[in-house]
């Protein structure tokens, strides 16, 4: 994380005055935090994304494997109070954007996150891997339509406009 982004998370963090989209953040990665339960945040996620007709073909449990394996490696340090990935793709979106661009693949499946922090578990952050617009017009085209897909799944279900 660059060290302005990271600040800004920071500042935020103490401040407490951070809104539901977060201004400053890094190229790469889109992130939205909420107050809200994390389970229920993550119930939000599951309906919004099965309710567009998609299927979660993994639910990675990433806290849960960073205590066990801290252990392992002599480091007892949370990293997170809870941490999740919810995987899955799209057949309508995923084809448009491999047959603009067959290396497109690389972009798929398609992942959302969601965590909370050790020092603040209400306050969770929801965000994505921004697929970078590259390639062909086409390309560009289908690439904005999976981030568009993206954010239209976390803005919905974190109810932001």
């Amino acid at each position: 994380m660059p060290r302005l982004a990271f600040l800004m998370l920071v500042i935020g963090l103490f401040a407490g005055t951070f809104p539901s989209a977060m201004a400053a953040e890094p190229n790469h990665l889109r992130l939205y935090t909420t107050k809200a339960e994390f389970s229920n945040v993550k119930d939000d996620l599951m309906m919004v994304i099965t309710g567009r007709g998609l299927v979660v073909d993994h639910n990675s449990h990433i806290g849960d494997m960073l205590d066990r394996t801290g252990k392992d490696l002599g480091t007892t340090k949370p990293v997170f109070g809870q941490a999740e990935s919810l995987q899955f793709c799209s057949a309508t979106v995923s084809r448009r954007m491999m047959e603009a661009d067959p290396t497109n693949i690389v972009f798929c499946p398609y992942i959302i996150v969601l965590y909370t922090l050790p020092q603040d578990p209400k306050t969770v952050y929801v965000g994505y891997r921004r697929p970078l617009p590259v390639g062909t017009e086409a390309s560009r085209v289908s690439l904005k339509a999976v981030e568009a897909l993206l954010d239209g799944i976390v803005k919905e279900a974190l109810n932001i406009k």
